[in-house]
C-alpha cells in the first residue's frame, strides 16, 4: 500500500534506544500514536497528519532524500557518513534532539602504549564509517587502510582483521570489553531532526513547522526550570545574575512588605542545590523549583 501523501511521514529507527527515545519525544510533542503490534514496520499519530515509518537507521538518510519520508530522526553520524558519499546536499538538518549522544573514536589495544597519531600510518583501520574515517585521516595527512565493517569491528584486533578500530562510543565499556582504549576522537554525534530537499508543498511545509514548533518546546523544557523567590530589591541584581540561563525575569512588588519583591523566571540551563544555595546567600527566600511540561517558543 503506498503512503498517504496528505500526511507527513516521519523515518525512525525500528529498534533500539534511539527508537524510544525518538517515540518519547513525538509523544511529549502532543502526539498519540497508534503503535501496532511489537514487529510494526509504522504507526499513525491519531491527533495529527503523521504516519511513522519504521527502518534501519541506516536507511533512513535515503527514505529522507528521496522524498519519501519528508521527515527523519537519525544519528549525526549516519547522517554525516550519507552525506559524504553525495555530490549535493539532499538532506537539511533542522534541530539538534539532545539524545543519542555519542562520539566516532578510533581505538587501539590497551597493551599499546604512548599511542601518536603518526602511528596510524600504513596500519588498516577496522571501521563501519569509512568516509568519516577517511576523512578524519586526510585532515591529520595520515595514509592508511580502511577495512569497512557492518557489525562486531571491535573483534577485528582480535581476529587479525585491522590493527585499529574507529567506531561509535557512548559508555567505552564494549571497548574495555574486547581490550581496547579509545586513541583518538573522529566525530561527535547526537540525534537530529531532519528534512527532505525535495519541493514540498505548502500545506506540508505548514504541517512541518507546526511539528517543529512543537518538539522545539518539548526541548526547551528539557532542562529548563521555573523558579520564583521572594527577595529584598537591594539585592534584585545579583540574583539575577545568579539564575542560571534566566532572560528578563518577572518581577513583582510584595503586597504589605515594602522594598520586597516576588521574582518569576524560566532557567533553560540545570538548576542545582549549589545553584539554590548561592541565591539563598545573595538574599532570596521561599524559593521553588517547578518543572515545565510544555512552553511554546
Amino acid at each position: 500500500m503506498s503512503p498517504d501523501r496528505t500526511r507527513l511521514h516521519i523515518a525512525v529507527q525500528k529498534s533500539g534506544r534511539l527508537s524510544e527515545q525518538s517515540l518519547a519525544l513525538l509523544k511529549s510533542s502532543g502526539l498519540r500514536i497508534n503503535q501496532g503490534g511489537k514487529h510494526r514496520l509504522s504507526a499513525r499519530a491519531e491527533n495529527f497528519p503523521l504516519d511513522i515509518m519504521f527502518v534501519r537507521d541506516d536507511d533512513i538518510p535515503t527514505f529522507v532524500a528521496e522524498g519519501i519520508c519528508e521527515l527523519g530522526i537519525v544519528g549525526q553520524n549516519v547522517l554525516a557518513e550519507y552525506a559524504l558519499g553525495l555530490a549535493k546536499p539532499r538532506i537539511e538538518e533542522i534541530a539538534r534532539l539532545g539524545y543519542g549522544r555519542c562520539s566516532l573514536k578510533i581505538a587501539a589495544p590497551e597493551k599499546l602504549a604512548g599511542f601518536q597519531i603518526e602511528m596510524l600510518a600504513k596500519q588498516r583501520i577496522a571501521t563501519s564509517y569509512p568516509r568519516l574515517l577517511q576523512r578524519f585521516l586526510d585532515s591529520q595527512g595520515i595514509e592508511a587502510e580502511t577495512v569497512t565493517m557492518r557489525g562486531a569491528v571491535e573483534l577485528a584486533p582480535r581476529l587479525g582483521i585491522a590493527s585499529f578500530v574507529c567506531d561509535l562510543v557512548s559508555t567505552g565499556a564494549t571497548l574495555e570489553a574486547n581490550g581496547l582504549a579509545p586513541v583518538a576522537d573522529v566525530f561527535d554525534s547526537e540525534a537530529v531532526l531532519v528534512r527532505t530537499r525535495q519541493p514540498l508543498d505548502g500545506a506540508h511545509a505548514e504541517k512541518i513547522d507546526a511539528l517543529r514548533t512543537r518538539i522545539d518546546g518539548v526541548i526547551a523544557t528539557a532542562e529548563s526550570k521555573y523558579i520564583v523567590l521572594n527577595a529584598p530589591e537591594s539585592a534584585l541584581a545579583a540574583i539575577t545574575a545568579i539564575l542560571p540561563g534566566a532572560d528578563a525575569p518577572t518581577v513583582v512588588p510584595l503586597v504589605g512588605r515594602p522594598g520586597h519583591v516576588a521574582v518569576q523566571a524560566v532557567c533553560q540551563e540545570s538548576v542545582f542545590w549549589e545553584t539554590l544555595e548561592r541565591l539563598k546567600g545573595a538574599g532570596a527566600s521561599a524559593i521553588l523549583v517547578m518543572p515545565i511540561e510544555k512552553m511554546m517558543m
